[in-house]
């Protein structure tokens, strides 16, 4: 008898934290823009943890298609170790291209260039450009500064073999999403620093301050991008856990506090993610310092929105703005 009425109580117990958790996903799905929703939402609510990452990466390893028009080949980079690159050029003769450094999303743990290799093609084709993707190393096996640095080989490496390329080396910039977005901001910074000149920086929803995953989301971050896997992407990444001070500039490019001499810079966010708060203020301040700067904010829209509603009008005109920004200054 009581091991019946155990059970019958863990079932209405579960049947009420569903009902619970479908009635938050509704309520949440309302604040998402109507063009911007989507069956698959809910499933990208999990958070992204050291039992799920193995899943994560499996995939985001997988290749997707550059599309028409465009070469994709796969080179290595002399380094210690040596970074695998790939390299799509358009096929069409010339030999003075600009280029674009294009690094991959996935919270620093997860993702690879040839999953985003649909967005080096568009890339290529729509700037008439060489994009030159990383593949960097992930955290939480090489925590910081493992993946910037790789980012920084890659870059110094088109700037060397720009002949073999066909890239104008006067003519590079830096662009990324999300955790790509972050290292993009990092790649400007040290190069600034390091006297090497780059003609932009695109920072797509970008992850650059380990702070945000203290505080309060204020109802931010339901889905794609959680506090929860935030937490977890930035204690990976750093080797330990966020905290108010202490972590290297470079690590979370928004705690730099001269932002002066930065390349030109184009940042989008949606209103709906988790990392809306931290951009939105990096524009500012890149504004404040006399740098160049666009910033495109997007009501209802959450974290990776234009890759899962590609198609529609406001996603379409987002990604144009960054191709825009990119051409006006390459």
């Amino acid at each position: 008898m009581k091991t019946r009425t155990f059970v019958t109580l863990a079932g209405v117990a579960a049947a009420a934290y569903g009902t619970r958790r479908a009635l938050a996903m509704q309520l949440a799905m309302a604040e998402v823009a109507a063009e911007l929703r989507s069956p698959v939402l809910p499933l990208t609510a999990r958070p992204l943890s050291e039992r799920s990452l193995w899943m994560g990466r499996l995939g985001m390893r997988r290749r997707t298609n550059p599309g028409a028009g465009v070469t994709m080949t796969e080179r290595h980079v002399d380094g210690e170790p040596a970074v695998r690159v790939l390299v799509v050029t358009p096929t069409a003769e010339n030999t003075r291209r600009p280029a674009v450094l294009h690094i991959h999303g996935g919270g620093m743990v997860v993702g690879s260039p040839q999953f985003e290799a649909f967005e080096s093609g568009r890339l290529a084709r729509e700037l008439d450009a060489v994009i030159v993707s990383p593949d960097y190393r992930l955290a939480p096996e090489n925590p910081f500064p493992a993946a910037l640095d790789d980012c920084m080989t890659t870059l110094k490496w088109m700037r060397e073999r720009a002949d073999e390329l066909g890239i104008d080396a006067n003519r590079i910039a830096v662009a990324g999403s999300s955790a790509g977005g972050g290292l993009s901001a990092a790649v400007a910074q040290r190069c600034t620093d390091e006297g090497i000149g780059l003609r932009a920086q695109v920072l797509v929803y970008p992850m650059m301050d380990d702070r945000t995953a203290l505080r309060d989301p204020g109802g931010r971050g339901k889905f794609m991008w959680t506090p929860a896997s935030s937490r977890w992407a930035w204690t990976a990444y750093l080797g330990r856990e966020p905290q108010e001070s202490g972590t290297p500039e470079y690590a979370a490019p928004a705690r730099r506090t001269d932002l002066s001499g930065l390349p030109p810079a184009w940042l989008g966010v949606g209103d709906l993610d988790i990392l809306y708060d931290e951009v939105v203020a990096y524009a500012e301040r890149l504004t404040a310092h006399g740098v160049p700067c666009e910033l495109v904010t997007v009501p209802g829209m959450y974290h990776g929105a234009d890759g899962i509603k590609p198609k529609v009008p406001a996603m379409r005109a987002f990604r144009q703005g960054m191709a825009e920004h990119l051409r006006t200054y390459l």
